[in-house]
């Protein structure tokens, strides 16, 4: 008989610890009762306390940031099934290794008529081609698939795998749930840090939680070294010196291929364009700081001068690209000075997004109406026969008239009358609309 899979790590029964294994490992909670955070999920009546209750297990996905809970909750899950379980991690194991497990969940299923519970850590990072070795089984009912990720599932799953699982949003951990675990670490003196008998400062308390961002994994590793400091110091408790020293420097949750990356990218942009200067300074550094690459940043402002500006402040568009040749000649750190220089500058512009509404509906036309025939009048003649055929007869040469202002229609017949562009009356695009009204009046359009 094949051997029965066995998750890995379970969190009951209690696993031998020792020095060597980190304080976020030995604190990982073996039971629900010992589980904090996540009660939109777990408090009575939601879906993960029914199965957590013995009821059946479904396929699910848990989505959520690093540190919040997913491979305990995964392993808990698992547990309350009474079923046989494997975990499979998308970073070490392939097709092979899930082959194997298959076979043996399928003898399981004919044996006893269980499905085996499968945990996939880190589930996005399978391609689109290996996710489908899932589907087969996860329809048939052989395994019950617990997913993990960090990624904004829309992207990394395949939509069929996407229609047969749930996907379970995670939420960062609040400082009240994080103030728990550390906590129960400092108190604990067999899995936690209780023997070294150390107290935690309230500043130092404040910082580790507030640095912590969410991340009971980071609060730990962090507390732990902090710990070590302490006591090796001979000091009777932790304070904000060993924690600033355990942090070094903090690092920001920021994946550039990732949800956070369009998050933060689309704040950036968004508080450009409400005209909100110390959101925008902000939003730029909470992205240069994690290491965004600058000249990315100053794409970005680029197509915002052309589509959010526009020709309310239409020197926006050179100072933009002045900020983008900057940043290249003098790189980092100081590139971050004229890129601050220009995003201050286009949040503070006066708005127009009229000559993106006006590319939008031209395009319409040239897509919906093909290629309309150009007229005449302006086509050029560069031979006699072009001449005889009637190019360029009739073209009315604007700096003949008064103002360069002539009565001539330059859109093709089906389209006259058509007015794509319609400024606004904010800031230099006040001066065009006026222009503009005078020249298109004598056109009777």
């Amino acid at each position: 008989m094949p051997r029965q899979p066995e998750l890995f790590p379970l969190p009951s029964p209690p696993r031998a610890t020792s020095a060597s294994t980190p304080l976020a490992d030995r604190m990982r909670p073996r039971s629900i009762e010992e589980f904090v955070g996540q009660r939109h999920l777990l408090d009575p009546g939601r879906l993960l306390a029914s199965c957590l209750a013995g009821g059946a297990l479904e396929s699910v996905v848990l989505w959520g940031p690093p540190g919040c809970g997913k491979t305990t909750l995964a392993a808990l899950l698992a547990e309350a099934s009474g079923g046989p379980a494997a975990h499979f991690s998308a970073v070490l194991h392939g097709v092979k290794e899930l082959r194997r497990i298959v076979e043996e969940a399928e003898h399981e299923r004919r044996q006893t008529g269980r499905p085996t519970v499968l945990f996939v850590d880190e589930i996005h990072r399978f391609n689109k081609a290996q996710q489908d070795a899932f589907l087969p089984h996860v329809e048939a009912g052989t395994i019950v698939l617990i997913g993990a990720t960090t990624e904004n599932p829309s992207f990394e799953l395949i939509a069929p795998l996407l229609s047969r699982v749930r996907v379970l949003v995670l939420e960062p951990l609040t400082d009240d749930d994080l103030g728990r675990l550390v906590d129960r670490a400092l108190r604990d003196p067999t899995r936690g840090l209780g023997a070294l008998d150390l107290q935690l400062t309230h500043d130092a308390r404040r910082l580790l939680l507030e640095q912590a961002h969410g991340d009971a994994r980071g609060a730990l590793g962090t507390l732990e070294i902090a710990a070590r400091l302490a006591h090796g110091s001979r000091a009777p408790a932790i304070h904000d010196a060993h924690v600033r020293e355990a942090l070094q420097r903090p690092t920001l949750r920021y994946d550039k291929d990732g949800e956070e990356h369009h998050n933060v990218v689309s704040a950036f942009i968004k508080s450009m364009r409400a005209s909100d200067p110390d959101a925008t300074v902000y939003w730029l550094m909470r992205m240069l700081e994690a290491g965004e690459d600058p000249l990315f940043v100053a794409r970005r402002m680029v197509v915002f001068a052309a589509e959010d500006v526009g020709n309310a402040a239409p020197e926006a568009l050179a100072v933009a690209v002045a900020a983008k040749d900057a940043v290249h000649f003098v790189g980092l750190p100081e590139g971050r000075i004229p890129l601050a220089q220009a995003a201050i500058f286009l949040a503070t512009c006066p708005k127009s997004n009229a000559s993106y509404l006006a590319l939008q509906a031209a395009t319409t036309d040239v897509r919906e109406r093909g290629p309309l025939p150009v007229p005449m009048h302006l086509r050029n003649a560069p031979t006699r026969l072009m001449k005889d055929l009637g190019y360029g007869r009739g073209y009315d040469y604007p700096h003949a008239h008064p103002d360069a202002v002539t009565t001539q229609v330059c859109l093709p017949d089906a389209l006259a009358g058509r007015h794509y562009y319609q400024p606004t009356a904010r800031g230099a695009e006040r001066a065009i609309a006026e222009r503009l009204s005078a020249a298109r009046r004598p056109k009777g359009s």
